[in-house]
């Protein structure tokens, strides 16, 4: 069983910075995709940031430029660098990760999610 485990949400005024932060735990064989999806209050939840094992990323068009997307040196981290933090991104903040553990079969899971409030 796999779990994902997030943490970094808060309140940030305008302008400021957060880091995310999400650890994947249990019998990972390997991990191909990370990610982190937000949900504002009201919407569907919309892809944000996304990584994969041979390095390469995909943003949002409306964070480009402001987020950073990274893997731990672990692999079995991501993070999410978050600046110029503008309202509108005040969301709950989930992380999300596919690959196999040992048996061979196959994951895909969700953490528990992470407010970020962006507010002055």
């Amino acid at each position: 069983q796999v779990q994902l485990v997030e943490s970094g949400g808060g309140l940030v005024q305008p302008g400021g910075s957060l880091r995310l932060s999400c650890a994947a735990s249990g019998s990972i064989f390997s991990i191909s995709t990370m990610g982190w999806y937000r949900q504002a209050l009201g919407n569907v939840r919309e892809l944000v940031a996304t990584t994969t094992s041979d390095g390469s990323t995909d943003y949002a068009d409306d964070v480009k430029g402001r987020f950073t997307i990274s893997r731990g040196n672990a692999k079995n981290t991501v993070y999410l660098q978050m600046n110029s933090l503008k309202p509108d991104d005040t969301a709950v903040y989930y992380c999300n990760a596919e690959g196999s553990i040992y048996s061979g079969s196959l994951f895909a899971v969700r953490g528990q999610g992470t407010q970020v409030t962006v507010s002055s």
